[in-house]
């Protein structure tokens, strides 16, 4: 499901068409690898609705952990009715239990103006930033 997710994602988001064969391997070896990232699940009468991925950068200016916030994805039929916000406020919980999550992160398509206000609500503001890009893997970016 966390693959079907990620390749409907994009599509979506950024009108990208992933290699099934790519997202299937990377999403295994994130689940068998905790340090390449963490996947938080919603599920809804039994049906898993909603995703999202957490990666971790240290930030030694902060002494702290920020956890990034990745592969937002809620089933179309499942917008606007709490699935993003209960994922977003387990992972608020559990930074807050670590201890040493100094921020939480997420970055967002440019024209995606409809995260950009359900992010707003959940106390994500524009942190100054821009994301610089330098593909390193034949296309795949």
């Amino acid at each position: 499901m966390i693959t079907e997710f990620n390749v409907q994602l994009a599509m979506e988001s950024e009108r990208k068409k992933l290699d099934l064969a790519v997202v299937a391997q990377g999403v295994l070896n994130c689940l068998k690898d905790p340090w390449k990232g963490r996947y938080f699940i919603a599920l809804a009468e039994e049906e898993v609705v909603g995703q999202l991925m957490i990666t971790l950068e240290w930030s030694d200016w902060r002494n702290g952990w920020i956890w990034w916030i990745q592969s937002v994805y809620v089933k179309p039929g499942w917008r606007k009715k709490g699935v993003f916000r209960g994922l977003f406020h387990k992972v608020e919980e559990e930074a807050l239990l670590a201890g040493d999550v100094a921020s939480l992160r997420l970055y967002v398509e440019q024209h995606n103006y409809n995260a950009k206000e359900v992010y707003k609500k959940m106390g994500l503001l524009p942190a100054g930033y821009e994301v610089l890009d330098k593909p390193m893997d034949k296309g795949q970016s």
